[in-house]
Order: structure tokens, then sequence, then C-alpha cells
């Protein structure tokens, strides 16, 4: 399913202004931290920056986390819209289907 391009637009915009909230999460920062720590702790002593072999890993770590978190995201407004539209869709049938069903008030 295409969504129009309106649409796709203010999706954008709400990744866009998620992904800054998270970003500034204090939580995931805290996290974050603790995880670079970690990390840096296996090069203790050695120079990344003469180590082509790390810059490419984490280049292409930083990308494909990015890759993953908008795809997650982009599926979950997907599945979210999906989900509005179906009982928007049921909600409107049952309502139709009261209104046509309820005896008429006019009198002759």
């Amino acid at each position: 399913m295409d969504f129009p391009s309106w649409m796709q637009q203010a999706i954008q915009a709400r990744l866009d202004e998620v992904s800054a909230r998270i970003e500034h999460d204090p939580k995931l920062s805290r996290v974050r931290k603790e995880t670079d720590e970690a990390f840096e702790a296996l090069f203790v002593g050695k120079d990344l920056e003469q180590m082509p072999e790390y810059t490419e890993w984490e280049n292409r770590h930083i990308v494909s986390k990015g890759i993953e978190n908008e795809r997650l995201y982009m599926q979950g407004l997907r599945d979210g819209i999906h989900l509005t539209v179906s009982l928007l869709g049921q909600s409107m049938s049952e309502e139709i289907n009261t209104k046509a069903h309820q005896p008429s008030n006019a009198n002759p």
C-alpha cells in the first residue's frame, strides 16, 4: 500500500520528531555511554584512528542501525494506520447497519 505524498511527509516529520526525542532521552544516553565505555575497553592501548578496520566497522554499524530503526518505526506507523483504518471501517459499517435496521419515526 503506497501512501500519498502528504502522508509520507507527515510520517517523516513524526519520525524526525521521535528520533530527536529518543536522541535526548536520559536513560538511553546513559545506556549508550555504558555501551561505548565497554566497547572502548576492548581497545585499551590501541589507537583506533590507526585501525581502518574499526573505522569501516563503525561507519557500517551506524548506517545499519539507522536504517533498522527507521524501518522499524515506519512499519509500526503502517501497522497503526492499517489497524485504525480497519477499526474505523468496521465501526462505520456497524453504524450504517444499525441505522438501516432502525424503525422509521415518520408518522403517516
